[in-house]
């Protein structure tokens, strides 16, 4: 089988994609034990956006997502071990245990949330990439949000300035098709949601979410172009979550028909169907991935098992950020 990646790329995008199915379905389980509380969203069938957006990008650039973030902040660098911990309400979580699953949060790896409310990131994701540009700096943005998000009006606020001022961000819809509970054909005569870029001559385009190299390939020309200083683009990347939009969710507004549908382009089958295929790695090999994700999420558990929640003295902190600006003066 011919492809334009090679084994590197192959085995990777099979490694992480495994760790973040993995991951989120020993969250599942850990709620159903009441071991994790509050709002759980899973990425389990998504896997494969997160994985092409990280061959696609570099460890500098930017970014900021909805409350469905544990596999992306995963994929971006963050630990298995501090998003689980965050999971758990720990003190040694990515936000010290006080955001929880929706607002997960790294300056370090350049992830700036996890945001809980609708469609909020997405002005957010917009700032940050004017922030780039006003430092002069050739860092991108990704600004991801669901189909659901893509009805706010802070998307066509935000994209009408991020074209006017040619910001470098890439706005990426993650169109599961079902925002909650309601299909996208109930919320919009436009289908094709990457169409909406039209209305503001940016450019738009349709990716497959549920494979790797298409997923690269659309984020890595969108990158492209806002390191060239050619500014915004928008891209409807259609994907399909297994699960119910959140753990409190039965998903019983769609058939199971459709769901096996979509189980039969699983993306994590299909990575290891092409490195098998160009015998890239012996199921031996494969065996050793296999074991290595599990005990790297064996890890998380008992790291957040073992973790102490947060003092009480840390209730205020981190509500305010004193900064110093130079340029500032009294």
């Amino acid at each position: 089988m011919q492809t334009p990646f090679g084994k590197e790329t192959y085995l990777y995008w099979y490694e992480i994609m495994l760790l973040l199915r993995r991951f989120e379905e020993k969250a599942g389980q850990l709620y159903g034990m009441q071991k994790i509380r509050g709002f759980c969203h899973l990425y389990i069938g998504q896997e494969a956006i997160a994985a092409g957006a990280m061959t696609a990008i570099r460890d500098d650039d930017n970014m900021i997502t909805a409350y469905r973030d544990h596999a992306l902040a995963i994929a971006k660098g963050i630990p298995a071990r501090e998003c689980m911990a965050e999971l758990y309400g720990k003190a040694t979580g990515c936000t010290k245990g006080k955001g929880g699953s929706m607002h997960f949060f790294s300056k370090e790896k350049r992830f700036f949330g996890g945001h809980g409310i609708v469609g909020g990131q997405i002005g957010v994701g917009a700032g940050i990439a004017f922030a780039e540009q006003y430092q002069n700096t050739d860092r991108a943005t990704l600004c991801f949000f669901g189909d659901g998000a893509a009805r706010q009006g802070i998307l066509h606020e935000a994209f009408n300035m991020a074209v006017l001022w040619q910001l470098p961000i890439v706005f990426i819809c993650e169109n599961n098709y079902y925002a909650m509970g309601t299909s996208v054909e109930r919320t919009s005569k436009v289908l094709d949601i990457y169409r909406l870029a039209d209305a503001y001559d940016m450019p738009g385009d349709s990716v497959d979410g549920m494979s790797c190299e298409d997923v690269h390939k659309g984020i890595e020309r969108a990158v492209r172009r806002a390191r060239e200083k050619g500014g915004p683009t928008f891209l409807e990347i259609k994907t399909y979550r297994y699960r119910g939009h959140s753990m409190s969710d039965p998903a019983k507004y769609r058939t199971k028909e459709e769901l096996e549908e979509y189980k039969e382009k699983d993306p994590i089958n299909q990575v290891l169907k092409t490195i098998m295929d160009n015998k890239w790695a012996t199921e031996e090999e494969i065996g050793h991935i296999n074991e290595k994700v599990k005990m790297e999420v064996d890890e998380a558990v008992k790291f957040a098992e073992d973790s102490p929640y947060p003092d009480d003295s840390e209730l205020y902190k981190d509500i305010y950020v004193q900064e110093d600006y130079p340029y500032i003066t009294d």
